[in-house]
């Protein structure tokens, strides 16, 4: 096989990587076969797309069932092209906000180049495997046509923040006044007390600390309302101190070794399609998935798979007088007992282009794969879909909030799942979760079942599942239409246990297993057409559109 274009140095190995990642994003969003001709469906090794009048094309190198297809050096005309120009036609050709995205796909360039230079160079990490597995992101996602675009965030601060970098620093910390400030707790020490801890200091009488992400402190203090509550006196920036924490693969959650809790903080930062500030909403939404668990909402799901937990944020603080949140406050997550058994899935299945395999493929190399990915379904996968049929919650467990419990020798041993925003809850369960906490709304993102039932085709099986065995196909360990067939197998075998789970509690893994068509996500699409995911509505927050089932392709292979 001719040389790998991911192998060359940093800067082509980023331009490379953004090419495929366009490519992806297209043939999936448009249909086009990989691997076969479009129109006769005869073999086919190259993918073509004509772009107002010109021939962008490329060789395929591995054309993957699950979508991880990898291609040789791609050609405009029959010449080199790089990424940006490449994403500026086919902007043109579709349509949208293609002046924002050219500039947001050469941002993520430079920092792709930045990071593969770094990582080439330093390829060992740290010994926190948990750690580890976070700041293993080099590429991002593989299908965004600008996965690592950080508006906003200069090359220094880069160099600070950056999981892939692995940067850390100090929290910037701020006193203010309790008139501004609101909180909750509801399990663990109440969030005002473990602020004063985490500072290592106490706040005078009448004041709260409360800690900021250091580029949202020194942009929040340019915010006119962070600067009135500062002239008036209710807040006062006290500055960076204390120990350094380690941003893990979102940039706005940060961890330390040995500390009791993460925290998630607020980020304004434009990363991929979002800037990432908690609403209220947001931050009261850990406390409710707490409580509920609490209350045995779950029970029937924590007996059936006692291998798998939702890591709780019980408590939260932010300065936000009159009531609306400032972009200053802090969703406080635990960190579970045995947290060096739990990688991120993304760092699992994240390419390392000149370093090595992917974890996930060091892992598979001395394990059997089709054992990997029946235990990953069974202990990660099904937990998931058997608390949407008991409770009606639906997370969104895409790859970075999925977190993969390993024993010693890197075999599944359970799951994890890690959000205090993804949390979607079927309308027709509405009733029961206001009855069980006796309340008259809750925080949960409510949508109608058929939604959810979406949303969770993508972020479950698409985004996380399918990128297991996409990832193993890609590394020569495995055909992916074997892996399908088990994986299919294993939700067949769990239909039974989620039909006795709740009202029609199967429905969503049968339509798994036959539909010709799923929902799936255009994250191109949806970046020209400039969602911001966070802020739009539930039902709008994404472009979607029906692509083929490849879950089906595998049970029928069998």
């Amino acid at each position: 096989m001719k040389p790998d274009p991911l192998e060359g140095d940093p800067r082509a190995t980023a331009e490379h990587a953004h090419l495929e990642a366009l490519l992806r994003c297209w043939v999936r969003e448009r249909n086009v076969p990989v691997g076969s001709h479009p129109g006769t469906g005869e073999p086919d090794n190259r993918v073509r797309i004509d772009v107002l009048g010109l021939l962008l094309e490329a060789e395929v190198r591995y054309a993957s069932p699950t979508g991880r297809h990898r291609f040789g050096p791609v050609t405009l005309a029959g010449k080199p092209v790089d990424p940006v120009v490449a994403v500026a036609l086919v902007g043109a050709e579709l349509g949208g906000d293609t002046a924002d995205l050219v500039e947001r796909t050469a941002e993520s360039v430079r920092r792709v180049t930045e990071f593969v230079a770094y990582r080439r160079r330093e390829p060992v990490g740290p010994a926190d495997r948990f750690l580890d597995s976070e700041q293993r992101l080099m590429l991002g996602h593989l299908h965004h046509p600008a996965p690592k675009s950080r508006d906003g965030l200069s090359d220094a601060d880069n160099a600070r923040y950056a999981p892939e970098l692995r940067g850390s620093f100090p929290l910037f910390w701020f006193s203010a006044a309790e008139e501004v400030v609101s909180h909750g707790s509801v399990a663990g020490p109440d969030a005002v007390t473990l602020m004063s801890s985490l500072a290592g200091r106490s706040p005078e009488p009448g004041r709260v600390l409360v800690p900021a992400h250091p580029w949202q402190a020194h942009d929040l203090l340019h915010r006119p309302r962070i600067a009135s509550l500062i002239s008036r006196g209710l807040l006062e920036p006290l500055g960076e101190f204390g120990p350094a924490w380690s941003p893990t693969s979102s940039l706005r959650t940060v961890y330390r070794t040995g500390a009791p809790v993460m925290l998630k903080l607020s980020l304004g930062l434009r990363i991929t399609n979002s800037r990432r500030e908690s609403t209220s909403t947001e931050l009261r939404r850990g406390s409710e998935i707490h409580l509920l668990l609490e209350s045995g909402y779950a029970s029937g799901t924590e007996k059936a798979h006692p291998e798998f937990s939702i890591v709780r944020d019980p408590s939260w603080i932010a300065v936000d007088e009159g009531g609306e949140v400032t972009g200053l406050d802090v969703a406080v997550r635990e960190v579970p007992d045995g947290i060096g058994d739990s990688r991120c899935l993304a760092g699992l299945v994240a390419p390392r282009p000149g370093i090595g395999r992917t974890l996930l493929g060091e892992l598979v190399l001395r394990l059997d794969a089709a054992a990997w990915v029946a235990d990953y379904t069974d202990r990660v996968l099904v937990p998931m879909l058997r608390l949407y049929a008991e409770t009606g919650i639906g997370l969104e467990a895409h790859q970075q909030n999925t977190l993969v419990r390993l024993d010693p020798a890197g075999r599944v041993v359970g799951g994890r799942y890690r959000d205090n925003q993804g949390y979607y809850l079927a309308s027709s369960h509405l009733p029961r979760v206001l009855e069980r906490l006796g309340v008259e709304e809750s925080t949960l993102a409510v949508v109608d079942d058929a939604i959810v039932d979406d949303r969770l085709t993508y972020y479950l099986l698409r985004n996380q599942a399918l990128a297991v065995i996409g990832c193993i196909g890609v590394e020569g360990l495995a055909d992916e239409r074997d892996l399908l067939g088990v994986m299919a197998a294993r939700l067949e075998a769990a239909l039974p246990a989620l039909a006795e789970a709740g009202p029609d509690g199967d429905r969503l893994a049968r339509r798994w297993l036959e539909a010709d068509v799923l929902p799936c996500k255009a994250n191109l699409l949806t970046r020209l057409e400039g969602i911001d995911e966070v802020l739009a509505p539930l039902d709008a927050q994404s472009v979607y559109f029906d692509a083929p089932n490849p879950l089906r392709e595998g049970r029928c292979a069998r």
